[in-house]
This record gives C-alpha cells, structure tokens and sequence, in this order.
C-alpha cells in the first residue's frame, strides 16, 4: 500500500519536491518528529515500543528518486504522470516505464514500520536521501549529527536471501567535443537510423550480462557503411550515466540511390549481431526512414571519422573480475550516452570498481581515449567511494542469526557492483555498522525492472525481526 501511494508520486532525480512534500504530510499526519538539511534529505524519528526506549537507535535508510525510463512509444511524463502498476502473478511491474522499486520499496518498507503496532523496536531514525541516481549528491551533502543512530539498515539491494557488506564506488568520465560543421550538399536526402529493441538494464548490476550497447552498435554500423558516401548530422544515444544504452539513433544524408544499398548493409548488420547477441540480447531492431528535419550542416568527414574511432575504442563492459569474491565484478566501464547539443558532441560515460586505484585507472584509459579522439574537454566527477566489507560486524551477526531462524537456511553474504548509498554513509560517519539488503527486483533501471510480491513480504519479515533482535539486545 505504501509502495503504491509513493507510485502515484513524480520523483525523478533532482525533481523530489512531490515525494518529499508526501513524507513531510505523513510525518505530520503521524505525528512524528522531522528534520531536513539544504539538499532536501530528511529524518523521520519513530518512538521506541513500549519498554525499547533504551535500546540502540537504528537507521532504516533508502533514496526517494528514480530512474526514468521508458520504452520508445510510450506516452508519459515523469514529471507529472503516476507511475502505471501491473501485477503479472507474483510480480508488480510498470506500464512501458521504470517501475521504481528501487528504491521506492525500501523506503516503503521503512514507512510501514513506523506504523506497524506489531513491530517491535527501539529508536528508528528514516533517513531518506535525494537524487542517488544521478550522482549520489543528497547522501554527499549529508553532515554530522543529521543521524544519531550508530546501527544502519540500507534497503537498496535487490536479491532475496542476500545480505550486502561491500559495494563498488564510482566515478564519471566525459568527453566533450567541439563539432566541425560543414554544408551540406543539396542533392543529399536526410535518412534517420534508429537501434533500439535492447535489454538495457543497470550499468553495474547487469554489465556482467553480456548486453548490447546500442551506442557501440551505432558506431559499428556507422564504420559497416564507410563504403557509402554518407554525411551525419547528429548522434543521439543513451539517457542515463548508470544505465546501459538501449536506444541511439542518427541522422545521416545520403544520396537517394544509395537508399537500397544502405538498407542491404544495415540487414547483414542486423542478422550478424542478432547472432553475436542471440543469448544475452536478441531484440534488436534497426529503423532505417526519410527525416522530416531541415538540415542545414553535417559533420566534416575527418571529424566524424574521429568520432566513430572513439565510440568503437572507448572501453565498455567487464575490465576485472574480484579474485577474491567468485563471480563479483571489480571493475567496469559504461558507455552511457551520447549527445548532439549544438556545437559539442557529448560522451558520458561511468566507471566503477571495488578497488579505489582501479577506479582511478579506468577512468584515465577512457580520458585517454577521448584526448587521442581530439576531446576539447574531459571532465571527471568527483566519484564516490566504494564500501569495505566488515565480516567482523555485529550487524551481521545478529541479521544472520534472525535469517536463519526465519527460514532454516544460511544467507548469503556478497558485495555489489553497483555503489551504495554505505560507502558514502561510512565515510560521513565512522564506526557505523551496516548492512544492505531487498527482495528481489529484476532489471533495475530499464522499463522491464519488476519486484516480486513473495519476496516483499519476506523481506520485510526480515526487517521487523532484525529491529526486534537489536531491540532485545
């Protein structure tokens, strides 16, 4: 029920006013006790049961943005349109859009404690950050006191029997590139090619999948067509630095002769990589129509040759494998977007690690590649850190013991690649015990993710018995 209240609720990244004037209502409503700091992050204190007021004071944390994603045709607006739910048997997902499980189960969770007569616990402090999304910058702008508590239950992960002690940090690398502009020839006709029909997904969790990146097919198949004599006056790819690209698309002038010739190379492209991907990722689909755009300039040749060489160089996907954790990746780089934006040719991309060199060192081989493409700029964000896992912590202990009680069987413990809120929570305030765990929630970040109804009632079982375990002492 809370889930579906906070559906109805616009939120994107850096657009939480709506949700965050929903949860001011219902502490009100509820009578409890509400702080807030200037980046919009906010604390909601939950009294004690009766006779657990003593008891360690615990931080039930989670984001209150989401990822914004739709599939091509869908018709909705983020910024105003509810979230469109559909149960498909023990599963919720969205209507063509990103559902919003993450992390929007977590902090339903957390709200559904505070008013559960039947949980027990002592002291809660919800704390609910902004805009996690797209550059952790709510959590960053954290500062001390904001929480007292010294005990901390993330709820952002996504797999069911799993407890999460570590996570990647991260850092963005963009390439920014100044357009060679030339005119055009009158006799060429302006064609729109467009890749989409991928799986897409989260960047970190799902970069080990072996998905197509539909910026790098765009490249490939622009480099398949060199022996046309084509102009290109815009690349458009991607939406979001921490999700694999499922759609790019072109704008390319060609000369009206060429149109079956054009259209025999983009199906040999189609049947090669559908076979190349058949497993990780068959639904490609490439659109191949007359643009209604009037253009007036295309990219030098020279230029576009170099833009193409730095899509197919720049590094995407698996860079090193945990050897200490099996099947954990250590360190990955995406290939998120691209953008025409008047006279610059944008490439963001995304690198992530475990290991803080690693990180580092990634991100100067995709800067690497953007000076040798003739980048005007290259931009690195300041990163996040990764989470160090503490085997030794307490928390751990006592979630484990209460998992195994529950449900006769040993959890497993694991880090993500993905960053967590923790690395940054752990940095802000020393000594906090934390652990990260969710039900599970499918394809994350895409318009296919979806959260399991069974798992949901597991996991929040789960939560209400660690609360009480703490609370007993």
């Amino acid at each position: 029920e809370r889930f579906y209240e906070i559906s109805r609720i616009p939120r994107p990244s850096k657009k939480e006013k709506k949700i965050l004037d929903y949860l001011r209502t219902f502490a009100g409503d509820h009578k409890l006790e509400i702080k807030e700091d200037k980046a919009g992050n906010l604390v909601m204190k939950v009294p004690a049961s009766k006779g657990k007021e003593n008891m360690p004071v615990v931080v039930l944390q989670g984001h209150v943005d989401m990822v914004c994603e739709k599939n091509k045709g869908t018709q909705h607006d983020f910024d105003n349109d509810p979230i469109k739910l559909i149960r498909d048997g023990d599963w919720i997902r969205a209507d063509g859009t990103t559902l919003g499980a993450d992390n929007g189960i977590g902090v339903a969770a957390a709200m559904a404690v505070a008013l559960d007569k039947e949980s027990i616990h002592g002291p809660i402090e919800i704390l609910c950050t902004v805009d996690e999304e797209t550059g952790m910058t709510g959590v960053n702008a954290l500062k001390p006191g904001f929480i007292t508590g010294k005990i901390l239950l993330n709820m952002d992960s996504e797999e069911d029997g799993a407890f999460y002690v570590g996570c990647s940090g991260g850092v963005d690398t963009e390439g920014i590139f100044d357009i060679q502009w030339k005119d055009i020839k009158k006799e060429q006709v302006p064609y729109e090619i467009s890749i989409g029909g991928l799986k897409g997904g989260h960047s970190g969790l799902d970069i080990q999948n072996g998905r197509a990146n539909a910026i790098k097919l765009l490249g490939l198949l622009l480099n398949d067509m060199k022996e046309i004599k084509y102009r290109v006056a815009e690349i458009n790819g991607g939406s979001k630095r921490n999700a694999i690209p499922r759609e790019a698309e072109t704008v390319v002038l060609i000369d009206p002769e060429l149109e079956k010739k054009v259209k025999k190379i983009i199906n040999a492209f189609i049947e090669k990589t559908l076979l190349e991907y058949k497993v990780n990722d068959g639904g490609l689909k490439i659109e191949f129509v007359k643009s209604t755009k009037k253009i007036n300039q295309v990219f030098r040749n020279k230029f576009l040759k170099r833009i193409i060489d730095v899509i197919l160089a720049v590094p995407h996907g698996i860079v090193a494998m945990s050897p200490d954790i099996p099947e954990l990746v250590e360190t990955s780089s995406n290939l998120a977007t691209l953008s025409t934006q008047k006279d610059r040719l944008i490439f963001g991309t995304s690198q992530r690690s475990s290991i803080e060199s690693a990180k580092i060192n990634i991100s100067e081989s995709v800067a690497a590649v953007f000076n040798l493409g003739g980048a005007s700029e290259v931009v690195k964000s300041d990163g996040y850190p990764g989470w160090q896992p503490n085997m030794n912590s307490e928390l751990l202990m006592v979630s484990k013991k209460t998992f195994e009680q529950m449900f006769n069987k040993q959890p497993l413990i694991k880090a993500i690649h993905a960053g967590l809120e923790c690395g940054i929570l752990g940095s802000k305030y020393p000594g906090l015990d934390m652990i990260s765990f969710g039900p599970t929630i499918k394809n994350a970040h895409s318009p296919d993710e979806k959260v399991n109804i069974t798992d949901v009632g597991k996991f929040y079982d789960l939560l209400k018995g660690i609360l009480a375990e703490v609370a007993g002492g």
